[in-house]
Formats: C-alpha cells, structure tokens, sequence
C-alpha cells in the first residue's frame, strides 16, 4: 500500500513525524506532497499577514495534481483548509484527515481568542465541519476526543477512528536517570489547555521543591511573578527533550479545566512514557483510556493545586513509588502506544478508509 501524505502540514510536528514513521514501520509507503508554511514558528498558529498571504499561494500550490500514485491520502496536521485540494488531488481515492484539534475547540473554547458565537467562531466551526465531512475518515488522538468531532460535524461513529499519539522512539527511549534535587518539569506551550496557574499554584505549595517550565506562549505573564523556585527556559531544542526527561524527578502533563483538556492527551505524556519518567497529569476521561493511577501515572483533580502539590511531594519521598511509575509508565506505552501497535493502528485506519470509500462509490 502507498499513502500520500498531503498538505500544509507542520513536517516537524511530533504527530506528522510520528504518523508517517509508524506508517512506515508497519511496512507501508510513504510519499510526501508538501508546500510549507509553518516551518519554523513556534506558535504555527499565530497567522499575521504575511503567513495568511503563504497559506493562500500553498492552498493555489496543492491544487495541481501529485504526479506520485497512491492508494489512499493522508492530510497532515495542520490541514483544515488544505481538504478541499485534497479532494480534488485522491479524485476517487480515499482521503483521510488527521486533524489533531478542531479550530473551534482550541481557539474559542481553549484559548478564549474569540467569543462564543461570535462570526469568528462561526467561521471556524463551519471550517472545522466543512473539513471533517470532506475526508472519508478522520483521525482522533483519543475515544473522548472522536466523540466530540463527530458530534461537531454530525458524524457517524464509523466515519471517527482513534490512534494515540505516541512518541517518536527514536528520540523517547528508556532512560530515566533523575538528578539531585528532585526537579518538576513541565514541557510544553504556554496555552490555558496546560493549566500553568495551577502548576505555579503547585510549586508555591512545595517550595523546597524545584520546578523547571519549559515553553513560551499565550501565558507568559503568568510568569513574571513566579515563585523562586520555579525556573523558566522558553525554548529547548526538540531533539534535547529526552535529556530534559531523563534526568527529571517526575514529568508534568496537563492540569486544565477546559472541555478540551479533558478529552486529550499531549505529546510530552507520551514522551515522558516512553522515556519511563514518571508521569503526574490531569484525573480525565481521555487520560483514563491510557493511564491507571498509581501505575503507570498519578492521576489528581484537574484545576486542584493542592493535589498536585501533594502528588508531586509524595513522588520526591517515595523512591518506590517513582520505581514503580517508571516501570509502569514504559509498559503502558509499549502495550498501547508504542511505534509498532500504532503502525498496526494506522494500517487499519487505511484499510478501513478504503473500504468506507467503496461504499460511498
């Protein structure tokens, strides 16, 4: 089988990289048909004019016909204005969205950009149904979140397949290491998604204990009035992550209240797994579907500073608690996400697209 990966999609996103190299491992080929516009920026979606005027000149780009042949096409993420292109490219090929998020749900919901409906979340919610009824089958990261984008565009369950994000192996490898004193790290972009307030809540709480944050965005304010011993670097390379995780005492994940927080789970979850640092994350329905508490994460009420503060000290007292995560944690992702269960994921993902595609015939 041979899959064209299509689109405006962000190459170095972990969830591109990561699909298309399970792709790959489960014995699938893969081409590339890419026109860039969010290489190299941080927050890909902070759209001024200048990356509005490239999006339009990639969207005119896409629209000449691959010459490569395929049997199914893959939309990357970000990729929501890229399916009608994508459409005209498969002809009567399958097309397979793997969307990641859902514009409405991230910058109205999420991140407040806009009021509820507002003619700006209008749009993106007509965007965001317009994009997902195109494809013959989308792609979400989790059971919680599929439910959701289904009902967001009206849906049928069929029409919604679910493959976790994982992380890249040949980066997120076993190899926990902690140093002296026990470190907290967060990872990640600073959106409210991450529930920074509460993190910083925490750290007040437990302030012999040191937290270092890595990431820049939305909430940076929050930061100027950080506790001492709470460290910020706004930016490490990717390819240094696993560094930042082996030597941590535990890693963070996310703490926010939103709807959207509580059908997700982030990239760095799945890297701190694979890495076998133990894990400290929201208690929500989309972390449940991968994670037992107490072993393979410690799990604490969303929004709650006080149980994360005390989840976090438990963590530094008790070497065999932090033994028993770390061993967890890898098994969990190698019994779930892991490279090859997702290339099997994905395989099916492809076969059950054709087939949905026959029918509509």
């Amino acid at each position: 089988m041979r899959v064209l990966y299509f689109g405006t999609y962000e190459r170095d996103y972990p969830r591109n990289a990561q699909v298309i190299s399970c792709l790959r491992r489960a014995g699938i080929e893969v081409v590339e048909h890419h026109v860039g516009v969010w290489e190299g920026k941080r927050d890909s979606w902070r759209a001024g004019p200048g990356t509005l005027g490239r999006l339009a000149a990639a969207e005119l780009r896409l629209l000449r016909r691959p010459r490569a042949d395929f049997d199914v096409l893959v939309v990357g993420y970000p990729g929501h204005l890229d399916l009608p292109a994508a459409r005209r490219a498969a002809g009567d090929r399958p097309v397979v969205f793997n969307p990641l998020v859902s514009l409405a749900d991230t910058f109205v919901a999420d991140r407040g950009r806009f009021r509820t409906g507002s003619p700006a979340a209008r749009t993106l919610e007509a965007i965001d149904r317009l994009a997902f009824r195109a494809a013959d089958l989308v792609v979400a990261d989790t059971e919680a979140h599929a439910r959701h984008l289904a009902a967001l565009a009206g849906l049928p369950a069929e029409r919604v397949a679910v493959c976790f994000v994982g992380a890249e192996e040949r980066l997120f490898r076993p190899g926990w290491a902690p140093e002296e004193p026990f470190t907290c790290l967060f990872v990640g972009k600073l959106i409210p998604l991450q529930g920074l307030e509460t993190i910083l809540a925490a750290a007040r709480a437990v302030p012999e204990l040191p937290f270092r944050i890595v990431g820049s965005g939305q909430l940076e304010p929050l930061l100027r009035a950080r506790p001492a011993n709470v460290e910020w670097i706004p930016w490490v390379e990717y390819e240094r992550l696993s560094d930042e995780l082996h030597r941590a005492g535990c890693a963070l994940g996310i703490f926010g209240t939103s709807d959207k927080a509580r059908r997700v789970i982030p990239n760095k979850a799945f890297q701190a797994l694979a890495c076998g640092t133990p894990l400290v994350t929201g208690d929500t329905p989309a972390a449940r579907e991968l994670l037992v508490d107490e072993e393979s994460a410690l799990l604490v009420p969303p929004g709650d500073p006080q149980a994360l503060a005390a989840a976090i000290g438990r963590l530094a007292a008790d070497t065999a608690l932090a033994q028993r995560l770390g061993e967890g944690g890898p098994a969990a992702f190698r019994e779930h996400a892991s490279e090859d269960i997702l290339g099997q994921c994905w395989r099916s993902v492809l076969e059950r697209a054709q087939a949905l595609r026959s029918q509509r015939r």
